[in-house]
Protein backbone atom coordinates (compact mmCIF):
# COMPACT_ATOMS: atom_id res chain seq x y z
CA UNK A 1 0.00 0.00 0.00
CA UNK A 2 1.11 3.55 -0.74
CA UNK A 3 0.08 6.29 1.70
CA UNK A 4 0.69 10.03 1.80
CA UNK A 5 0.39 11.91 5.08
CA UNK A 6 -0.25 15.60 4.44
CA UNK A 7 0.05 18.23 7.15
CA UNK A 8 1.85 21.45 7.99
CA UNK A 9 4.04 20.11 10.84
CA UNK A 10 6.87 17.56 10.84
CA UNK A 11 10.40 17.01 12.15
CA UNK A 12 12.66 18.75 13.08
CA UNK A 13 9.79 20.35 15.03
CA UNK A 14 9.64 18.46 18.31
CA UNK A 15 6.51 19.83 19.95
CA UNK A 16 2.84 20.18 19.03
CA UNK A 17 1.47 18.10 16.16
CA UNK A 18 4.79 17.30 14.46
CA UNK A 19 5.91 14.39 16.71
CA UNK A 20 2.59 12.63 16.08
CA UNK A 21 2.94 12.98 12.31
CA UNK A 22 6.46 11.62 12.59
CA UNK A 23 5.30 8.69 14.72
CA UNK A 24 2.57 7.79 12.22
CA UNK A 25 4.87 7.94 9.19
CA UNK A 26 7.66 5.95 10.81
CA UNK A 27 5.25 3.34 12.15
CA UNK A 28 3.69 2.86 8.71
CA UNK A 29 7.15 2.61 7.13
CA UNK A 30 8.19 -0.05 9.65
CA UNK A 31 4.97 -1.91 8.81
CA UNK A 32 5.99 -2.08 5.14
CA UNK A 33 3.76 0.73 3.86
CA UNK A 34 5.22 2.94 1.12
CA UNK A 35 4.64 6.17 3.04
CA UNK A 36 5.73 9.76 2.40
CA UNK A 37 5.00 13.11 4.05
CA UNK A 38 3.90 16.34 2.37
CA UNK A 39 4.62 19.17 4.79
CA UNK A 40 5.99 22.68 5.29
CA UNK A 41 9.39 23.98 6.31
CA UNK A 42 9.85 23.86 10.08
CA UNK A 43 8.63 26.98 11.90
CA UNK A 44 6.79 25.92 15.08
CA UNK A 45 6.56 26.96 17.91
CA UNK A 46 8.89 29.96 17.38
CA UNK A 47 6.98 31.05 14.23
CA UNK A 48 10.26 31.46 12.38
CA UNK A 49 11.85 29.42 9.62
CA UNK A 50 15.46 28.37 9.87
CA UNK A 51 17.83 30.46 7.74
CA UNK A 52 18.63 27.54 5.42
CA UNK A 53 14.93 27.02 4.63
CA UNK A 54 13.89 30.55 3.70
CA UNK A 55 14.96 30.58 0.05
CA UNK A 56 13.24 27.32 -0.98
CA UNK A 57 9.89 26.84 -2.68
CA UNK A 58 10.18 23.04 -2.46
CA UNK A 59 12.71 20.59 -1.09
CA UNK A 60 12.79 16.85 -0.58
CA UNK A 61 14.33 15.44 2.59
CA UNK A 62 14.58 11.86 3.79
CA UNK A 63 14.17 11.44 7.55
CA UNK A 64 14.53 7.90 8.96
CA UNK A 65 13.81 6.49 5.48
CA UNK A 66 10.59 8.49 5.07
CA UNK A 67 10.55 10.87 2.06
CA UNK A 68 9.51 14.34 3.27
CA UNK A 69 8.29 16.73 0.58
CA UNK A 70 8.61 20.25 1.97
CA UNK A 71 6.60 23.15 0.60
CA UNK A 72 6.95 26.91 1.06
CA UNK A 73 4.57 28.69 3.40
CA UNK A 74 4.24 32.27 4.62
CA UNK A 75 5.31 32.59 8.26
CA UNK A 76 4.38 35.90 9.92
CA UNK A 77 6.77 37.55 12.38
CA UNK A 78 3.76 38.47 14.53
CA UNK A 79 0.76 36.19 14.51
CA UNK A 80 -2.72 37.61 14.05
CA UNK A 81 -5.96 35.97 12.91
CA UNK A 82 -5.62 37.38 9.38
CA UNK A 83 -1.91 36.50 9.06
CA UNK A 84 -2.56 32.99 10.32
CA UNK A 85 -5.23 32.50 7.66
CA UNK A 86 -2.75 33.54 4.97
CA UNK A 87 -0.06 31.34 6.58
CA UNK A 88 -2.27 28.26 6.31
CA UNK A 89 -3.73 29.13 2.90
CA UNK A 90 -0.26 29.62 1.40
CA UNK A 91 0.80 26.17 2.57
CA UNK A 92 -2.37 24.53 1.30
CA UNK A 93 -2.03 26.10 -2.16
CA UNK A 94 1.68 25.31 -2.63
CA UNK A 95 1.42 21.81 -1.14
CA UNK A 96 -1.58 20.93 -3.31
CA UNK A 97 0.56 21.48 -6.40
CA UNK A 98 3.20 19.21 -4.88
CA UNK A 99 0.68 16.51 -3.98
CA UNK A 100 -0.71 16.56 -7.52
CA UNK A 101 2.79 16.08 -8.94
CA UNK A 102 3.52 13.03 -6.77
CA UNK A 103 2.52 9.49 -7.76
CA UNK A 104 -0.97 8.46 -6.70
CA UNK A 105 -1.40 7.10 -3.17
CA UNK A 106 -3.91 4.42 -2.20
CA UNK A 107 -4.97 6.61 0.71
CA UNK A 108 -4.23 10.18 1.86
CA UNK A 109 -4.18 11.20 5.53
CA UNK A 110 -4.84 14.92 5.95
CA UNK A 111 -3.94 16.42 9.32
CA UNK A 112 -6.00 19.47 10.29
CA UNK A 113 -5.30 22.27 11.01
CA UNK A 114 -5.12 23.67 8.40
CA UNK A 115 -8.86 23.32 7.91
CA UNK A 116 -8.55 24.21 4.22
CA UNK A 117 -6.67 20.93 3.65
CA UNK A 118 -10.09 19.27 3.50
CA UNK A 119 -10.82 21.00 0.19
CA UNK A 120 -7.31 20.28 -1.09
CA UNK A 121 -7.63 16.61 -0.13
CA UNK A 122 -10.94 16.33 -1.94
CA UNK A 123 -9.46 17.89 -5.08
CA UNK A 124 -6.37 15.67 -5.10
CA UNK A 125 -8.46 12.60 -4.23
CA UNK A 126 -10.88 13.39 -7.04
CA UNK A 127 -8.12 13.73 -9.61
CA UNK A 128 -6.11 10.77 -8.31
CA UNK A 129 -9.20 8.64 -7.63
CA UNK A 130 -8.15 7.89 -4.05
CA UNK A 131 -9.89 8.26 -0.66
CA UNK A 132 -8.72 10.54 2.14
CA UNK A 133 -8.91 10.46 5.93
CA UNK A 134 -9.48 13.86 7.55
CA UNK A 135 -7.64 13.69 10.87
CA UNK A 136 -8.56 16.54 13.22
CA UNK A 137 -6.07 17.65 15.86
CA UNK A 138 -7.88 20.91 16.64
CA UNK A 139 -11.43 22.03 15.85
CA UNK A 140 -10.33 25.42 14.54
CA UNK A 141 -13.60 27.28 13.92
CA UNK A 142 -15.04 26.39 17.33
CA UNK A 143 -11.84 27.43 19.12
CA UNK A 144 -11.38 30.68 17.16
CA UNK A 145 -14.94 31.80 17.87
CA UNK A 146 -14.79 30.68 21.51
CA UNK A 147 -11.57 32.61 22.13
CA UNK A 148 -12.92 35.75 20.47
CA UNK A 149 -10.27 35.62 17.73
CA UNK A 150 -13.08 35.60 15.16
CA UNK A 151 -16.56 37.05 15.42
CA UNK A 152 -19.65 35.14 14.33
CA UNK A 153 -20.18 36.58 10.84
CA UNK A 154 -20.08 35.57 7.18
CA UNK A 155 -16.42 34.57 7.47
CA UNK A 156 -16.95 32.14 10.34
CA UNK A 157 -19.96 30.77 8.47
CA UNK A 158 -17.60 30.12 5.55
CA UNK A 159 -15.20 28.29 7.89
CA UNK A 160 -17.99 26.09 9.19
CA UNK A 161 -19.01 25.40 5.59
CA UNK A 162 -15.43 24.31 4.79
CA UNK A 163 -15.44 22.10 7.86
CA UNK A 164 -18.74 20.48 6.86
CA UNK A 165 -17.44 19.98 3.30
CA UNK A 166 -14.33 18.18 4.58
CA UNK A 167 -16.38 15.90 6.82
CA UNK A 168 -18.80 15.13 4.00
CA UNK A 169 -16.16 14.33 1.37
CA UNK A 170 -13.73 12.40 3.58
CA UNK A 171 -13.89 8.63 3.50
CA UNK A 172 -13.15 8.70 7.25
CA UNK A 173 -12.99 11.45 9.89
CA UNK A 174 -10.73 10.85 12.87
CA UNK A 175 -10.27 12.80 16.09
CA UNK A 176 -7.94 12.69 19.07
CA UNK A 177 -10.63 12.58 21.78
CA UNK A 178 -14.01 10.99 22.34
CA UNK A 179 -15.31 14.53 22.80
CA UNK A 180 -14.28 15.32 19.25
CA UNK A 181 -16.15 12.29 17.95
CA UNK A 182 -19.22 13.48 19.84
CA UNK A 183 -18.86 16.89 18.17
CA UNK A 184 -18.50 15.25 14.75
CA UNK A 185 -21.73 13.34 15.33
CA UNK A 186 -23.48 16.57 16.31
CA UNK A 187 -22.25 18.09 13.04
CA UNK A 188 -23.83 15.28 11.06
CA UNK A 189 -20.92 12.84 10.55
CA UNK A 190 -22.14 9.22 10.49
CA UNK A 191 -20.73 6.78 13.05
CA UNK A 192 -19.53 4.51 10.24
CA UNK A 193 -17.09 7.22 9.11
CA UNK A 194 -15.59 7.96 12.54
CA UNK A 195 -12.21 6.79 13.84
CA UNK A 196 -10.90 7.39 17.35
CA UNK A 197 -7.19 8.12 16.83
CA UNK A 198 -5.73 9.69 19.99
CA UNK A 199 -2.25 11.09 20.22
CA UNK A 200 0.10 8.46 21.58
CA UNK A 201 3.36 8.13 23.45
CA UNK A 202 6.20 5.61 23.53
CA UNK A 203 6.39 4.04 26.98
CA UNK A 204 9.11 1.91 28.52
CA UNK A 205 12.10 4.14 27.67
CA UNK A 206 15.14 2.35 29.13
CA UNK A 207 17.38 5.43 28.92
CA UNK A 208 18.45 6.45 32.44
CA UNK A 209 16.85 9.78 33.43
CA UNK A 210 19.02 12.80 34.34
CA UNK A 211 20.04 13.14 37.97
CA UNK A 212 17.62 15.02 40.20
CA UNK A 213 18.88 18.57 40.67
CA UNK A 214 20.45 18.92 37.21
CA UNK A 215 17.77 21.31 35.93
CA UNK A 216 17.72 23.29 39.19
CA UNK A 217 21.48 23.70 39.25
CA UNK A 218 21.62 24.80 35.63
CA UNK A 219 19.09 27.59 36.19
CA UNK A 220 19.97 28.58 39.74
CA UNK A 221 16.84 27.25 41.45
CA UNK A 222 17.24 26.28 45.09
CA UNK A 223 16.81 22.62 46.02
CA UNK A 224 14.20 23.62 48.59
CA UNK A 225 12.02 25.52 46.11
CA UNK A 226 8.78 23.90 45.04
CA UNK A 227 8.85 24.03 41.22
CA UNK A 228 5.46 24.37 39.52
CA UNK A 229 6.21 24.15 35.81
CA UNK A 230 4.46 24.94 32.55
CA UNK A 231 6.33 23.75 29.44
CA UNK A 232 5.12 24.04 25.86
CA UNK A 233 3.48 26.43 23.44
CA UNK A 234 2.97 30.00 24.65
CA UNK A 235 -0.14 30.91 22.68
CA UNK A 236 -3.47 32.59 23.27
CA UNK A 237 -5.27 29.27 23.74
CA UNK A 238 -3.10 28.43 26.76
CA UNK A 239 -4.34 31.36 28.87
CA UNK A 240 -1.08 31.61 30.79
CA UNK A 241 -1.91 34.98 32.32
CA UNK A 242 -3.57 33.10 35.17
CA UNK A 243 -0.15 31.89 36.31
CA UNK A 244 1.15 35.45 36.43
CA UNK A 245 -1.93 36.54 38.40
CA UNK A 246 -1.36 33.67 40.84
CA UNK A 247 2.34 34.42 41.44
CA UNK A 248 1.90 37.57 43.64
CA UNK A 249 -0.35 35.55 45.96
CA UNK A 250 2.55 33.16 46.62
CA UNK A 251 5.42 35.59 47.17
CA UNK A 252 5.76 34.59 50.84
CA UNK A 253 5.93 30.88 49.94
CA UNK A 254 8.87 28.83 48.71
CA UNK A 255 7.09 28.23 45.39
CA UNK A 256 8.54 29.11 41.98
CA UNK A 257 6.42 29.17 38.83
CA UNK A 258 8.55 28.23 35.81
CA UNK A 259 7.24 28.91 32.29
CA UNK A 260 9.30 27.25 29.55
CA UNK A 261 8.41 27.57 25.91
CA UNK A 262 7.98 29.62 22.79
CA UNK A 263 5.06 30.92 20.78
CA UNK A 264 3.01 33.93 19.78
CA UNK A 265 2.44 35.17 23.36
CA UNK A 266 6.01 34.84 24.64
CA UNK A 267 6.98 38.50 24.30
CA UNK A 268 3.76 39.60 25.96
CA UNK A 269 4.31 37.23 28.90
CA UNK A 270 7.92 38.32 29.36
CA UNK A 271 6.83 41.96 29.35
CA UNK A 272 4.10 41.30 31.95
CA UNK A 273 6.50 39.43 34.25
CA UNK A 274 8.84 42.42 34.08
CA UNK A 275 6.08 44.99 34.61
CA UNK A 276 4.54 43.05 37.52
CA UNK A 277 8.00 42.53 39.10
CA UNK A 278 7.42 38.87 39.89
CA UNK A 279 10.48 37.43 41.66
CA UNK A 280 8.93 33.96 41.87
CA UNK A 281 8.30 33.56 38.11
CA UNK A 282 11.02 32.40 35.71
CA UNK A 283 10.67 32.52 31.92
CA UNK A 284 12.88 30.00 30.13
CA UNK A 285 13.28 28.91 26.49
CA UNK A 286 11.59 25.79 25.16
CA UNK A 287 13.33 22.72 26.56
CA UNK A 288 14.06 19.75 24.32
CA UNK A 289 15.50 16.26 24.57
CA UNK A 290 17.53 15.64 27.71
CA UNK A 291 16.92 19.20 28.93
CA UNK A 292 13.16 18.61 28.88
CA UNK A 293 13.49 15.33 30.73
CA UNK A 294 15.73 17.00 33.33
CA UNK A 295 13.00 19.62 33.78
CA UNK A 296 10.43 16.90 34.43
CA UNK A 297 12.69 15.11 36.90
CA UNK A 298 13.01 18.29 38.97
CA UNK A 299 9.42 19.56 38.61
CA UNK A 300 7.26 19.04 41.69
CA UNK A 301 4.11 19.47 39.63
CA UNK A 302 3.20 20.50 36.09
CA UNK A 303 0.57 22.87 34.76
CA UNK A 304 -1.63 22.54 31.72
CA UNK A 305 -3.68 25.67 31.22
CA UNK A 306 -6.51 26.41 28.83
CA UNK A 307 -8.11 29.75 28.05
CA UNK A 308 -11.85 29.87 28.64
CA UNK A 309 -13.62 29.40 25.30
CA UNK A 310 -10.92 27.19 23.74
CA UNK A 311 -13.39 24.41 23.14
CA UNK A 312 -14.38 21.35 25.11
CA UNK A 313 -12.37 18.96 22.91
CA UNK A 314 -8.98 20.53 23.63
CA UNK A 315 -6.58 17.79 24.79
CA UNK A 316 -2.91 18.82 24.69
CA UNK A 317 -0.58 15.99 23.74
CA UNK A 318 2.07 17.19 26.21
CA UNK A 319 -0.13 15.79 28.98
CA UNK A 320 0.89 12.27 27.95
CA UNK A 321 4.58 13.02 28.51
CA UNK A 322 3.89 14.41 31.97
CA UNK A 323 1.88 11.34 32.95
CA UNK A 324 4.53 8.99 31.55
CA UNK A 325 7.04 10.61 33.92
CA UNK A 326 4.57 10.22 36.81
CA UNK A 327 4.20 13.96 37.34
CA UNK A 328 1.19 15.30 39.27
CA UNK A 329 -0.80 17.70 37.11
CA UNK A 330 -2.75 20.85 37.87
CA UNK A 331 -5.03 21.91 35.04
CA UNK A 332 -6.73 25.24 34.52
CA UNK A 333 -9.72 24.49 32.31
CA UNK A 334 -13.50 24.58 32.14
CA UNK A 335 -14.84 21.67 34.26
CA UNK A 336 -16.88 20.29 31.35
CA UNK A 337 -13.99 20.15 28.86
CA UNK A 338 -12.18 16.99 27.76
CA UNK A 339 -9.00 17.88 29.64
CA UNK A 340 -10.73 18.37 32.99
CA UNK A 341 -12.91 15.28 32.53
CA UNK A 342 -9.82 13.19 31.77
CA UNK A 343 -8.19 14.43 34.96
CA UNK A 344 -11.25 13.44 36.99
CA UNK A 345 -11.31 10.02 35.33
CA UNK A 346 -7.59 9.40 35.78
CA UNK A 347 -7.28 10.98 39.26
CA UNK A 348 -3.83 12.34 38.39
CA UNK A 349 -4.31 15.90 39.68
CA UNK A 350 -6.66 18.78 40.34
CA UNK A 351 -8.52 21.13 38.02
CA UNK A 352 -9.13 24.82 38.71
CA UNK A 353 -11.58 26.73 36.47
CA UNK A 354 -10.08 29.63 34.44
CA UNK A 355 -9.97 33.08 36.04
CA UNK A 356 -9.49 31.93 39.66
CA UNK A 357 -5.92 32.82 40.68
CA UNK A 358 -6.71 32.80 44.42
CA UNK A 359 -8.10 29.27 44.18
CA UNK A 360 -5.02 28.20 42.24
CA UNK A 361 -2.72 29.80 44.82
CA UNK A 362 -4.54 28.07 47.68
CA UNK A 363 -4.23 24.73 45.89
CA UNK A 364 -0.47 25.14 45.37
CA UNK A 365 -0.06 26.17 48.99
CA UNK A 366 -1.84 22.99 50.13
CA UNK A 367 0.18 20.72 47.82
CA UNK A 368 3.58 22.03 48.90
CA UNK A 369 3.32 20.20 52.21
CA UNK A 370 1.56 17.09 50.95
CA UNK A 371 4.12 14.87 49.17
CA UNK A 372 1.97 11.76 49.64
CA UNK A 373 -0.88 13.35 47.70
CA UNK A 374 1.50 14.39 44.93
CA UNK A 375 2.92 10.86 44.75
CA UNK A 376 -0.61 9.41 44.47
CA UNK A 377 -1.39 11.74 41.58
CA UNK A 378 1.85 10.74 39.84
CA UNK A 379 1.19 7.02 40.19
CA UNK A 380 -2.39 7.41 38.96
CA UNK A 381 -1.17 9.32 35.90
CA UNK A 382 1.36 6.64 35.04
CA UNK A 383 -1.44 4.07 35.14
CA UNK A 384 -3.84 6.23 33.11
CA UNK A 385 -1.38 6.87 30.27
CA UNK A 386 -0.99 3.16 29.47
CA UNK A 387 -4.03 3.33 27.16
CA UNK A 388 -2.14 5.75 24.90
CA UNK A 389 0.85 3.46 24.31
CA UNK A 390 2.15 4.26 20.83
CA UNK A 391 2.24 0.83 19.19
CA UNK A 392 -1.25 -0.06 20.39
CA UNK A 393 -2.78 3.19 19.09
CA UNK A 394 -0.92 3.26 15.77
CA UNK A 395 -1.63 -0.42 15.04
CA UNK A 396 -5.39 0.21 15.13
CA UNK A 397 -5.14 3.26 12.89
CA UNK A 398 -2.87 1.47 10.42
CA UNK A 399 -5.45 -1.32 10.12
CA UNK A 400 -8.11 1.26 9.30
CA UNK A 401 -5.90 2.77 6.58
CA UNK A 402 -5.10 -0.62 5.05
CA UNK A 403 -8.77 -1.52 4.97
CA UNK A 404 -9.60 1.78 3.27
CA UNK A 405 -6.70 1.50 0.82
CA UNK A 406 -7.89 -1.91 -0.34
CA UNK A 407 -11.51 -0.84 -0.77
Amino acid sequence: MRAIVWGINYAPEFTGIAPHNVALCEFLHARGVDVSMVTAFAYYPSWEKRAEDRSHLYRTDVINDVPVYRCWQFVPARVSALKRIFHEASFVFISTLRALALPRADVYVLVSPPLLLGVAGWLVGKIKRAPFVFHVQDMQPDAAVGLGMLKANWFTQALYALEAFAYRKAARVSGITQGMLKSFRAKGVADAKLIYFPNAIALGDSTPPPQRGEFRDRHGFARAEFLAVYAGNLGMKQGLDVLLETAPLLCDRCIRIVICGDGAQRESLVRRVREMKLPNVSMLPLQAGRDYRALLVDADLCFITQQAGSGNSFFPSKLLGLLAEAKPVVTVAAPECELALSLVEGKFGVNVPPGRPQELADLLDSLVNDPERLAEYGAAGRHYVQQFEKNRVLEKFAEELESLGKA
